[in-house]
């Protein structure tokens, strides 16, 4: 049976229920939602219809069906108890060019009720063509259970901004593709959202980059911002570290790899200026996507000259640092009333040149280092130079937050023997992670006991 899928307009607009048992109440709960005006014949009505005649939802027509009841109206239904009655309805409709549905009865309908999952104005029809309503349902439960539940206002706010680039934008190829993109694009309400810069200025106005902190590298610590830009992006320049399940919530993006990882450079820091420059002044959304946050060792002041100096507008959107993960990792607090009210931060390449001659019993500073290297006897000296005992407490995180994150505690001390670990890493030291130290060395002596 070949069927055309139409959406009717029935606002205002006379409709025939004959029948007013259980089969028809469902059919008229349909029409009154659309809008219907809605006219029921029967001799005896379920109390719901009598309800709904009462307070003047519909009119309920107390008598058997006769053929006049049709005059006037633009479809009817037939959901009697009777088939007789419904045939004879389906034919006297024919006759006068009316569309009939006759419930469960395939042969006597013009078109079929669909089962319908909505969301305000967005609505899925599915149809069997009367074969199978119970297999119609079950798709529309299915459906309805995979739909987010706020594609109803996004719809509304879609709606409103495709009717902005119609009055704004000229008709021609480039406003159909526009309101194409539009559709794939995520849209909130912030005065910055990218699909709004898009919609509402010229595409070569409204190029934006931004510079977006990745976090540590699981996804589900990225800000809402942060997955978001990303999902709208037209290119993403990521670090080399930024992971694929990060990289997988982009769109349609292109995607290039602009990463510089253990000395080893495929791309020069002008060349990801140059990068970042080119695609945003050919009218595209750019992501520069970081590791951890942009504006700590990201050399994301390098980039926002270069930004500046082409006259490109940017935003930096914050992520959570390596740092702050690989905290939560052991977990231990950075900081400690007893023991840290300074936290300093550091990269391997300078963690050299720290003169703190604090005595180590007030050392009262969680020293982070970022990228501490491959060789941490150069680290450890220096430190214990200053002043720092052997015992004093360093962890080391490798790959922080992510499924394969490793763990490992040492003293000062000790720091020299220990291999390195997968980038990204990071080193943290100082009496606040003391007791969680104490309680590893528990736990690594337990263990070996139970062995």
């Amino acid at each position: 049976m070949s069927l055309l899928p139409v959406f009717v307009k029935l606002e205002g607009r006379r409709a025939l229920v004959v029948g007013a048992g259980a089969v028809a109440l469902d059919k008229i709960g349909s029409l009154l939602k659309a809008g219907a005006k809605v006219r029921v014949v029967a001799p005896e009505a379920r109390e719901e219809v009598r309800a709904l005649a009462q307070e003047g939802s519909l009119e309920w027509i107390e008598r058997r069906f006769e053929q006049a009841d049709l005059d006037g109206f633009a479809m009817v239904i037939a959901a009697t108890d009777v088939s007789e009655v419904n045939a004879a309805v389906y034919r006297e409709a024919g006759k006068r060019r009316v569309l009939c549905n006759s419930v469960d009865d395939i042969p006597n309908c013009d078109f079929f009720f669909g089962s319908v999952v909505s969301r305000g104005d967005l609505q899925i029809a599915i149809s069997t063509a009367g074969e199978s309503p119970a297999l119609a349902q079950r798709l529309r439960r299915e459906i309805d259970a995979q739909l987010p539940q706020d594609l109803g206002p996004w719809l509304q706010r879609i709606g409103a901004l495709r009717r902005e680039v119609l009055e704004t934008h000229p008709r021609g190829e480039e406003r159909r593709l526009l309101l194409h993109e539009l559709a794939l694009r995520p849209l909130c309400e912030s005065p910055t959202c990218p699909t709004r810069l898009m919609a509402r200025t010229k595409r070569q106005d409204s190029t934006q980059v931004f510079l977006v902190g990745a976090g540590p590298g699981d996804p589900d610590l990225l800000t809402v911002k942060a997955t978001r830009l990303i999902h709208a992006a037209d290119v993403i320049l990521h670090d080399d570290l930024v992971p694929q399940a990060i990289l997988d919530i982009a769109n349609e993006a292109e995607i290039v790899n602009v990463g510089k990882r253990c000395g080893t450079k495929r791309i020069t820091q002008d060349e990801i200026n140059a990068l970042m420059v080119e695609h945003a002044r050919a009218g595209r959304v750019v992501v520069r996507l970081k590791c951890g946050d942009p504006l700590i060792f990201g050399r994301a002041a390098e980039e926002m000259n270069a930004l500046r100096t082409a006259n490109v507008r940017f935003e930096v959107v914050p992520g959570i640092t390596s740092a702050l993960a690989a905290a939560a990792a052991i977990p231990a607090s950075l900081t400690d009333r007893h023991a840290a009210s300074n936290v300093t931060f550091s990269t391997g390449h300078h963690a050299q040149s720290h003169n703190d001659a604090a005595l180590p019993a007030i050392e009262d500073a969680t020293r982070v280092v970022y990228m501490p290297g491959r060789d941490l006897t150069l680290l450890a000296e220096q430190w214990m130079t200053e002043g720092l005992p052997e015992e004093f407490p360093c962890v080391l995180v490798s790959r922080a937050a992510q499924p394969d994150q490793v763990v490992r505690h040492a003293t000062l001390g000790e720091l020299h023997r220990e291999e390195a670990l997968e980038a990204p890493s990071i080193l943290l030291a100082g009496w606040a992670l003391a007791e969680v130290a104490e309680t590893a060395v528990a736990m690594s002596i337990k263990d070996a006991i139970s062995a």
